[in-house]
């Protein structure tokens, strides 16, 4: 019943900007962490920011300086403001949250978005 929707995704130019978001819906009793992970071709996913409920976000190294992860908590939305884009911040971008879904079920789910295209030319 819990789904995550990316938008913002798309083609820009080095040096440009992108502001993807991540609306979580659907059966959520509360949210622990919510976070943005990228896949280039024949590479790995690899984490970019993660923010967890009370807590302070970390960036990979990579994006240290040019991303700025937020969260409106009230629309259990998650943004990524991407600021001077590189070539090699080409990726499928995915949304991630850590989550309670029920009030009475006390486990934790890993749930994700169906990815986001990010294109930066050179």
């Amino acid at each position: 019943q819990v789904q995550l929707v990316e938008s913002g995704g798309g083609l820009v130019q080095a040096g440009g900007s992108l502001r993807l978001s991540c609306a979580a819906s659907g059966s959520i009793f509360s949210i622990n962490a919510m976070g943005w992970y990228r896949q280039a071709p024949v590479k790995q996913r690899e984490l970019v920011a993660r923010i967890i409920s009370g807590g302070s976000p970390n960036y990979a190294d990579s994006v240290k300086g040019r991303f700025t992860i937020s969260r409106d908590n009230a629309k259990n939305t998650v943004y990524l403001q991407m600021n001077s884009l590189k070539p090699e911040d080409t990726a499928v971008y995915y949304c991630n949250a850590l989550m309670r879904t029920s009030r009475t079920e006390q486990n934790i789910y890993n749930y994700w978005g169906q990815g986001t295209q990010v294109t930066v030319s050179s």
